[in-house]
């Protein structure tokens, strides 16, 4: 690519709620086009993608859910993928990407860090990027940065590291509709648990990987990675949000933990929560160590924002970086690309 001529041609797979968010926020850098859409929502499909994203105006790129065309004709630099959670159902479809030659930023928490979970998927990701001389990586801000990129970074100061604990609490009130549902808040106690039954909820998607990243940059062997069963916040008081009012005894939202357990001690600890009604608002991280890091921000990064921002931010670090499958460990330190993104590259 003429750096000094060409944009950055991107295809949006997966143009959803998390997917058009990153979508207009493409539409407002420099040095980027989108050359490419695909989704299948029947209701998406054949329109324009600038009507999907309700800009006012037509960008001349439909929607479409047949990849191989859209790939043939797009000649794109990289896939922006943002569909699913689980890298099961997400490697169908960006496995056959790499005879594209194409690089992949994804937004499924699972690719992240896959060798915990899914080493053998891991395997094959890898040996496709080298072989077709492109790079897949799955990022987003929890798991991407907070638990294990940012946790990671502060490590650099210590000459020696006992214990780490990460907290994430969140006030779901102020998230999207669907995000107050996914962790419960309105429902009763036993609602909730039919629902745990079902994986109508699921609790948080990445503790184990942003673990695994963690434990990998510091050498650490763990003798295993336990994700705790979710569990309900019940609200003491009634709390709301614009959409949902959550009674006192009703789920407010959840709570899950992670721990990293090396030599029968816990080592690396993550929290996280999400409920209406959390009274503050905080990212965290604890490092027991010499020197001793407490870290915290408050109130907490927006995540939906901050996904898009991590997503966007690391097209030109992939694009720069070797072939082959990529974490956040392996990459430059995470920076914002305000400019032309051209002149990243």
């Amino acid at each position: 690519m003429d750096k000094q001529k060409e944009k950055i041609r991107i295809v949006c797979y997966g143009v959803g709620a998390v997917g058009t968010r990153i979508a207009r926020f493409l539409l407002t850098k420099q040095g980027v086009q989108i050359v490419g859409a695909i989704d299948i929502a029947k209701d998406k499909i054949g329109k324009d993608l600038g009507q999907v994203l309700e800009t006012g105006k037509q960008l001349g790129v439909a929607v479409s859910d047949d990849v191989d065309s859209v790939m043939k004709k797009a000649c794109c630099d990289v896939v922006i993928h943002a569909t699913s959670s689980y890298l099961k159902d997400v490697y169908p479809q960006i496995a056959p990407l790499a005879k594209y030659g194409v690089n992949v930023i994804s937004t499924c928490e699972e690719l992240s860090y896959p060798y915990v979970s899914e080493p053998e998927l891991a395997k094959k990701l890898e040996a496709l990027g080298v072989r077709y001389a492109m790079s897949y990586l799955g990022t987003g801000i929890n798991p991407g940065f907070l638990m294990d990129t940012l946790v990671i970074s502060l490590t650099g100061v210590c000459q020696k590291i006992n214990t780490i604990k990460a907290e994430r609490v969140m006030n779901a009130g102020t998230r999207r509709v669907p995000f107050q549902k996914k962790v419960g808040a309105g429902l009763t106690l036993t609602e909730f648990r039919k629902k745990m039954a079902t994986k109508e909820i699921t609790g948080h998607v990445g503790l184990e990987q942003s673990i695994g990243m963690v434990a990998a940059a510091l050498q650490w062997e763990l003798d295993k990675i336990q994700v705790e069963q979710v569990e309900p916040v019940v609200a003491k008081e009634e709390v709301r949000s614009e959409a949902i009012t959550v009674k006192k005894g009703q789920v407010a939202g959840l709570r899950q933990i992670a721990r990293g357990i090396m030599n029968r001690k816990d080592v690396i600890t993550l929290d996280f929560q999400a409920y209406i009604g959390a009274k503050q608002e905080y990212d965290a991280i604890t490092i027991d160590g010499e020197p001793p890091i407490h870290q915290k921000i408050s109130p907490c990064v927006h995540g939906d924002t901050a996904t898009v921002a991590m997503i966007v931010n690391a097209i030109p670090k992939v694009v720069n970086a070797p072939p082959g499958l990529l974490t956040m460990k392996d990459l430059p330190v995470p920076s914002a690309a305000v400019e032309d993104m051209r002149k990243y590259l």
